[in-house]
């Protein structure tokens, strides 16, 4: 094995530590009794930083153009807002 094939490895264990770490913290939100709403979000949130995680690295989306960050981009900050309106519609 040479240090180049090491090279191209370490990104791909630094996710899988992230990813588990990401989900060890999930497991704790989940597991505190802390207000509903402010729970989703948390965990919404994290789930939305572990899937970028895979789709950055697993996917190679790192290493592709700008525009196609910013096509793939734009549907998932619409649905972020949608979500947050939900949230709120749901709140009051």
């Amino acid at each position: 094995m040479t240090t180049n094939s090491h090279e191209k490895k370490r990104p791909y264990i630094q996710v899988f530590v992230g990813l588990a770490v990401l989900t060890a913290v999930e497991v704790g939100v989940a597991a505190l009794q802390i207000d509903k709403t402010l729970q989703i979000a948390v965990l919404l949130l994290l789930a939305a930083s572990k899937a970028a995680l895979v789709a950055l690295f697993f996917m190679h989306l790192r290493y592709d153009h700008r525009i196609l960050s910013i096509v793939g981009g734009f549907p998932l900050i619409l649905v972020l807002i949608m979500l947050i309106i939900f949230m709120a519609d749901r709140s009051l």
